[in-house]
């Protein structure tokens, strides 16, 4: 129960991270400021094209190398929530890319700042379209936080090797982990689908007034 509990902090503070930096990146793919542009492709070919755990190991064994030691939890959010973040990114800007050309012209019409033209107009409907991929990505995230036993953290991959070791009850100890991984997943698509509704019926009702 501590490593199933370790697991869902790290789950909900990469959740966290992820998001800000899907939208950061993916807004930034869309930006006319060329050198904000450039920064967000790099980043996120770099992280889609290199390997996870590798990206994991070097935040945590390399990065400290030069300059401040980062401890196993931070490492392990970072390279969780960068890796998928850069993914995220894509569906950001797909989602942006799709609500309709002449949202953008009524909101010039308004004479909207163009950040308020992304915040007020274009953003709220773009979340609808980002909530399913979005859950996908999050059971996604979900999968690879297992990557953080690697470095030492007592999650419930972490937990279940050791406890493997010293019980060598290895069908027990892997069914039970395997139940409680499918168990967490489950919940994170019910949640995403009642989301996904919400939002929805909520945007139904605007729309019907």
């Amino acid at each position: 129960m501590e490593a199933a509990q370790t697991t869902l902090e790290l789950l909900i503070v990469s959740a966290l991270v992820t998001l800000a930096i899907s939208m950061a990146a993916g807004i930034g793919r869309l930006s006319e400021f060329l050198p904000v542009r450039w920064l967000s492709i790099a980043y996120i070919e770099i992280f889609r094209g290199t390997s996870a755990l590798v990206q994991l190991f070097w935040l945590f064994y390399v990065l400290p190398l030069f300059g401040p030691k980062i401890d196993p939890f931070t490492a392990g959010v970072l390279g969780v929530s960068l890796n998928v973040g850069a993914y995220g990114a894509i569906m950001v800007e797909a989602s942006i890319r799709a609500v309709p050309r002449s949202q953008y012209e009524a909101a010039i019409a308004l004479n909207l700042s163009p950040f308020n033209r992304m915040r007020r107009i274009i953003l709220p409907q773009a979340i609808r379209i980002m909530i399913p991929p979005f859950g996908n990505l999050a059971i996604q995230l979900f999968k690879l936080t297992a990557l953080v036993s690697f470095i030492g953290i007592s999650d419930l991959t972490y937990t279940a090797y050791q406890l493997n070791q010293t019980t060598y009850r290895t069908v027990e100890v892997f069914t039970i982990i395997l139940f409680i991984y499918f168990a967490i997943g489950l919940s994170i698509t019910i949640g995403m689908r009642l989301l996904e509704h919400r939002y929805s019926r909520g945007i139904r009702l605007g729309g019907a007034r």
